[in-house]
């Protein structure tokens, strides 16, 4: 039976729990139980996502036949949790993940907007970067986050020499790379290094004759641009009223935290008014310490049963053992609040030692109530 909104909805929802498998359903349920004592379910979700599994298991015409995380997602539109119960039928071994990941998605529509023989090969090389090639030449996968930077940073050139006429990128000499380039800045840079990235492994595969990025100067990527801070906006994320964005501000302004180091702090990072990050250990300021024990106190009583050891939940995280994306705790501040940076200087531009030790997107924020605290290292 197909999955539809009409079809989980009225009668045909009834009908889909009555035609589960009572023996599949039992063994569901028990896989859900334990999950939920695991991961500290309250009784509503353990509910619902049984619900959901029954309605899930009545859809196939068969009883041996997988499930489809396509139609497991339709549940949320009925109000049910579709996590939980793709959860429940992954652990069971009963879940067909036939999703199309979000950076798929965005790629094959950023692709489309190109000529045939040029989204040719740049599907080539989304593939290679993304799965790596077993066969010569050898490459290892790349990450999620280099595939999108160099795809943004090489696209809107790209799409510029599509629309004057150019049908492959067999046809990109070095003349047209130096044309697009703008004069100076990490835009020059930054474009370069998508192009590199994409003409690279082109030559390598053989799919174009030569790489017309070579032996092109752009200067040393800046990867600490200064931007400038709006303190208004700062202020208001340190003295916003939802403690998880307070705490975050804090923790970006005052201790200079990145995105992925507050995104995977556990509980246990933070004791005794310490907070211990990678191999540092950073005595608390105390606008820091006081905004943490405001959001640990909302988190108890906001999700007392939750497991996760993750020191930041949301109310999607609460009920698995994942960490907070990161997207939700950039949002918790907001760009301008967190990438406060002092002027550049010269031993910034050199790449001193200072600036390898410290690679933070952020840098304290120095005040009249908090000063910047010594690092410590474990002994």
């Amino acid at each position: 039976m197909p999955a539809t909104h009409r079809t989980l909805t009225g009668r045909d929802r009834a009908e889909l729990r009555r035609r589960a498998d009572p023996q599949q359903a039992a063994e569901l349920d028990e896989h859900a139980a334990a999950i939920a004592v695991r991961l500290g379910w309250t009784d509503r979700l353990l509910r619902e996502a049984c619900i959901g599994l029954r309605i899930m298991i009545g859809l196939r015409d068969h009883r041996d036949n997988p499930v489809r995380a396509s139609d497991v997602t339709l549940l949320s539109a009925i109000k049910l949790p579709a996590d939980a119960v793709i959860r429940v039928l992954a652990d069971a071994g009963m879940l067909a993940d036939d999703r199309v990941p979000a950076l798929d998605a965005w790629a094959t529509e950023q692709i489309g907007r190109l000529p045939a023989a040029m989204a040719a090969e740049l599907t080539l090389w989304f593939e290679v970067m993304k799965n790596g090639s077993s066969t010569p030449p050898r490459r290892r996968p790349r990450s999620e986050n280099t595939i999108q930077l160099h795809l943004r940073w090489a696209l809107p050139t790209v799409l510029r020499w599509a629309a004057t006429g150019h049908d492959t990128l067999r046809e990109i000499t070095r003349d047209d790379v130096v044309r697009a380039l703008p004069p100076a800045g990490n835009p020059r840079s930054q474009i370069r290094q998508g192009l590199k990235s994409i003409f690279r492994l082109l030559k390598a595969q053989k799919m174009v004759f030569t790489d017309p990025t070579t032996r092109i100067s752009t200067g040393r990527h800046e990867t600490r641009q200064p931007l400038p801070v709006d303190l208004t906006v700062l202020r208001q994320a340190l003295d916003s009223s939802n403690p998880a964005h307070a705490a975050i501000a804090a923790l970006v302004a005052f201790h200079g935290l990145r995105t992925g180091q507050v995104q995977m702090l556990r509980l246990t990072a933070v004791r005794d008014r310490v907070l211990h990050v990678d191999d540092r250990v950073i005595p608390l300021a105390e606008p820091v310490h006081q905004a943490l024990a405001a959001w640990l106190d909302y988190r108890r009583s906001r999700w007392p049963r939750t497991n996760n050891a993750y020191l930041f939940v949301t109310t999607r995280t609460a009920s698995s053992d994942a960490p907070a994306s990161r997207r939700w705790i950039w949002q918790a501040t907001g760009p301008p609040a967190v990438r406060h940076q002092h002027p550049p200087g010269p031993h910034r531009r050199r790449g001193t030692s200072h600036q390898r030790r410290r690679p933070t997107v952020g840098r304290p924020l120095r005040s009249e109530h908090c000063c910047r605290q010594p690092l410590r290292r474990h002994r």
